[in-house]
């Protein structure tokens, strides 16, 4: 029993404080279990590929877990939050982080509780507090830094989705060989591990949440102050009201209007989805209604009526960025869960 916790306790106490110190709440704990499985998936994946692949490749055991091993599960483990992240499913960098080091602890559990399936009762407890305190967390903290590294790629590159993973999964390639190629004493290089590592996770974790936080007033200000733009007499004084003034001369009047009609219902959305996180962030409960439902019911018949064409030709108005496209997904989520209540209430 003591040997289990040393081996698996450390790491899930870490990810259970990250999930606690989340005070948006954005990630459902189902997504956490999900990366959590994918780890663990990872990890069975992984742990057979180290025979065969090494024999293979003609590659020593040690050169294969310095070298060969490191890219390898390093891309097993971040291929789950890199397809999310691609997928707009993740909305901040504190989401990232979360799912990233879930992956890494559901990979980093599978391994230690194989590791100690064989080696039982004669290891010492070093071995396992060196596992559990070291291998574990370096496990949890690299997958975490690939999906830090991802998510603000594609923040700031979106149209580069397809290569803006590949700093993050060299960041965690080198960070795994070097731990594995262990320059200090097993129980000196867990020591620096459990301290740098998490001390860079937790820093970059508190200073996106307080970054997230401000940039969610301020686009509730902006999103705002451009919905009543949109609906007031003044839009077509605007450059927005005067680019759609030139769509006229190739799109029927129809479509136009439908594209206004969409601009003012993705600001009515963005506004709702970051009324709905800061109401979450201050303990407050908000479920979804009948007029978000008609909402979402609309953005997605008006979108579908203008066309792929259309909607192209919408993006240089388009008031939201890449980082706001969370909120379909985030208010979609929130009528599902508001139709199950309904459902089981009735």
């Amino acid at each position: 029993m003591i040997s289990l916790l040393l081996a698996i306790g450390p790491v899930l106490l870490f990810l259970g404080t990250l999930v606690a110190m989340d005070s948006f709440r954005l990630l459902r704990p189902s997504a956490v279990l999900t990366a959590f499985a994918w780890g663990a998936v990872a990890a069975l994946i992984a742990m057979p590929s180290r025979d065969w692949l090494g024999h293979i490749v003609q590659i020593s055991p040690e050169g294969f877990t310095r070298y060969a091993g490191p890219p390898i599960e390093e891309a097993l483990k971040g291929a789950f939050v890199i397809a999310q992240i691609a997928r707009r499913r993740v909305g901040f960098l504190i989401d990232a982080t979360i799912l990233g080091f879930a992956v890494g602890t559901g990979f980093a559990v599978v391994e230690n509780l194989a590791y100690l399936r064989t080696l039982g009762d004669s290891a010492p407890p070093l071995l396992w507090a060196v596992r559990g305190l070291g291998t574990a967390v370096l496990h949890g903290a690299a997958t975490a830094i690939l999906a830090m590294l991802t998510k603000r790629a594609t923040d700031r590159s979106p149209e580069r989705t397809a290569i803006v993973w590949l700093p993050g999964w060299l960041a965690a390639a080198s960070i795994h060989s070097a731990f594995n190629h262990v320059p200090l004493p097993a129980a000196a290089q867990t020591a620096v591990l459990l301290v740098v590592l998490p001390l860079i996770v937790v820093f970059v974790f508190q200073r996106s949440e307080r970054s997230t936080r401000e940039w969610m007033g301020a686009g509730l200000d902006l999103d705002v102050m451009l919905l009543e733009l949109v609906e007031s007499e003044r839009f077509d004084d605007t450059r927005f009201g005067a680019y759609l003034r030139q769509l006229r001369s190739r799109f029927p009047g129809h479509v136009v209007v439908d594209m206004l009609c969409l601009l003012r219902i993705e600001l009515e959305l963005s506004i709702r989805a970051k009324a709905f996180v800061l109401a979450r962030s201050a303990g407050l409960a908000v479920t979804g209604d009948e007029d978000l439902a008609a909402c979402l019911a609309e953005r997605d018949y008006v979108s579908k009526s203008i066309g792929a064409t259309g909607r192209l030709a919408l993006k240089p108005l388009r008031v939201t960025n890449d980082r706001d496209r969370w909120h379909r997904q985030l208010l979609s989520g929130i009528m599902r869960k508001a139709g199950r209540a309904a459902r089981t209430r009735s």
